[in-house]
């Protein structure tokens, strides 16, 4: 019997991917763990396995298609000496019913059928490729982009297509029947945005994971009141620290950077400062009893944060080597769903760039982030004396509908101490 593969869901949060690459094709014969595909999700590209035996007999969705629903049919596969019958693979959607023939466009319907996709430049039954310019003219003239065909890559209309083009009435401009309301406006992040095309340029197409990076640091920073704190911390006593760790942890092959000392601390003071380790739910105030930091880390596709977990409990030596295995692995796109998604605080540090200080956007559910800047020579009041010390600028950004403004200086002010003072985050 045929065995129909759909598209996976790969993370808690994953509603559609991007089938980037086949790893097999029709004839192949496969057999349980064998990768199938590499799936672009909302977080990494991650491969897809077979969990059944069998022939690949037909592929239904080819690689670079995006915005694949879960649960899609991608291909079908026979059992052995089976062919796949025809039934198996999925039916194209069916076309809306047609309306009453007249000169005049056609009232709109929720998405243009495939046939008129097809023909006017568009992806297969989602929307008519324009450049943004070319829309906001054709909307303007009052041109229906479907009556025109796109002399740009892949068939895109361009502002060249519509000179000479009769105005005519546009579907989004059709009057509203009661058999056919208009379409539901696309989200923020989709509305065509205006730029100057005379200007030399390129376009590149937005990944998954740009596209989810954008929409959660819009969600941020317009649903979540932040607050930002920011304290000025000696290093000296974490540098020297540092350096003697690392000339007892040489034989074993482990080299501590500031970062995993900084990870350290900000998980000890989450302990220390349980108010500012907690989620905003809008009814209820989730407290967590353990400190998993997550860590910006910068990826050629993205940012990404991997999770230290129990970063309060564990050995500066332990989060040493995890880092640089996670941090290795999210820029090649092989993380697991689960060293990446949760965590109860966030870490960004931009000292390496020599960015003094700077304020980081909430990654939701969390409720704070710690950013932190470069440690850089400064004059410096110590014993009452002005003297000439390593000082970095960190800055914490608060969820203030969950942590209060008092709360957020208790753990600036914990985390300053144990940077200063670093035996006693790993005593």
């Amino acid at each position: 019997m045929s065995i129909e593969i759909k598209m996976p869901a790969l993370s808690p949060t994953m509603e559609e991917g991007t089938l980037a690459k086949w790893l097999v094709k029709e004839g192949d014969t496969v057999k349980s763990g064998d990768l199938l595909a590499e799936i672009e999700t909302d977080k990494a590209t991650m491969e897809f396995e077979a969990v059944d035996e069998g022939v690949i007999g037909k592929i239904t969705v080819p690689e670079g298609t995006d915005n694949v629903k879960v649960g899609t049919v991608i291909a079908v596969m026979a059992g052995e000496g089976e062919d796949v019958p025809a039934a198996a693979a999925p039916a194209p959607t069916p076309a809306p019913a047609p309306a009453a023939k007249t000169e005049a466009t056609p009232a709109p319907t929720p998405a243009p059928t495939a046939t008129s996709a097809k023909a006017n430049g568009a992806d297969t039954g989602s929307r008519i490729k324009a450049s943004p310019l070319a829309k906001r003219l054709a909307a303007e003239k009052g041109v229906d982009l479907a009556s025109l065909s796109g002399s740009g890559p892949n068939g895109r209309i361009v502002k060249a297509d519509l000179d000479g083009a009769k105005p005519g009435a546009a579907p989004a401009a059709a009057a509203p029947t009661p058999s056919a309301p208009a379409p539901a406006a696309a989200p923020a992040e989709h509305k065509p945005v205006w730029y100057d095309e005379s200007i030399p340029h390129e376009e590149e197409k937005l990944s998954n994971i740009r596209k989810t990076i954008a929409r959660r640091l819009t969600e941020s920073k317009q649903t979540i009141p932040h607050i930002y704190l920011t304290v000025d911390i000696r290093l000296d006593a974490l540098l020297k620290l540092r350096s003697e760790l690392n000339k007892a942890l040489e034989p074993r092959g482990v080299k501590l950077s500031v970062n995993d000392l900084l990870i350290k601390a900000l998980g000890v003071a989450l302990i220390q400062t349980p108010k500012c380790n907690v989620t905003y739910t809008g009814d209820r105030l989730i407290k967590y009893s353990r400190a998993d930091v997550s860590v910006a880390v910068s990826t050629p596709t993205g940012l990404i944060t991997p999770i230290i977990r129990d970063a309060a409990g564990v050995s500066v030596s332990s989060i040493s080597t995890q880092m640089k295995d996670l941090a290795g692995r999210a820029k090649e796109g092989k993380l697991q769903p689960q060293e990446y998604q949760g965590g109860t605080a966030s870490l960004s540090n931009m000292g390496m760039f020599g960015i003094k200080q700077f304020e980081a956007v909430i990654n939701p559910p969390q409720g704070m982030i710690m950013a932190i800047g470069a440690g850089e020579k400064r004059p410096y009041v110590i014993d009452d004396s002005l003297q000439i010390a390593t000082i970095m600028s960190a800055t914490g950004s608060f969820d203030h509908r969950a942590i209060d403004g008092a709360d957020g200086a208790e753990l600036m002010k914990t985390f300053k101490a144990l940077v200063e003072a670093p035996m006693g985050m790993i005593a």
